[in-house]
């Protein structure tokens, strides 16, 4: 277990996350598989090839769902009750299969539960592409977490 209890997260903190993906073709299929999503942006080469893209787009929520994988190790690997809302997400440019993704989450908020056994934890989330030298913003987004507190762990 990495991850921090509520005591331990500091409102203000930027945790850079030291695992980083780089995004295969393959990955972009089977999530589209299983999510049973078939926008042809995302799997047809040569429709995606008559848009302003160029080519197929690695599917928005496949990216906010590594990121928040690659963020769990630092942040709430066996120290989450619940994961209470993701807000806020925006995709402000786009992924491509070949595109390398690093992750950063810095606290916002942190309360006690009204009972005060537990914590809610808020951090924003962002996504960079790190094969680009402008290192642009490719997704971010609010993630509202339910944790333990350390007197309460078993």
């Amino acid at each position: 277990m990495t991850g921090l209890y509520y005591e331990e997260f500091e409102v203000g903190e930027t945790i850079e996350h030291e695992r980083r993906r780089t995004i295969s073709e393959s990955d972009n299929q089977r999530f589209c598989d299983m999510t049973m999503n078939q926008q042809p942006l995302h799997l047809d080469a040569a429709f995606a090839g008559e848009t302003q893209f160029d080519e197929r787009l690695v599917n928005g929520l496949y990216t906010m769902s590594l990121a928040v994988g690659i963020s769990i190790p630092e942040t709430t690997d066996g120290t989450i009750v619940a994961n209470l809302s993701y807000d806020d997400v925006e995709h402000p440019k786009p992924v491509f299969h070949g595109d390398t993704i690093r992750v950063q989450s810095t606290v916002t908020d942190k309360r006690e539960t009204s009972d005060g056994e537990r914590g809610i934890v808020t951090m924003h989330v962002e996504v960079f592409k790190v094969n680009d030298p402008d290192e642009p913003l490719v997704c971010e987004f609010d993630r509202t977490v339910l944790s333990l507190k350390r007197s309460s762990k078993a």
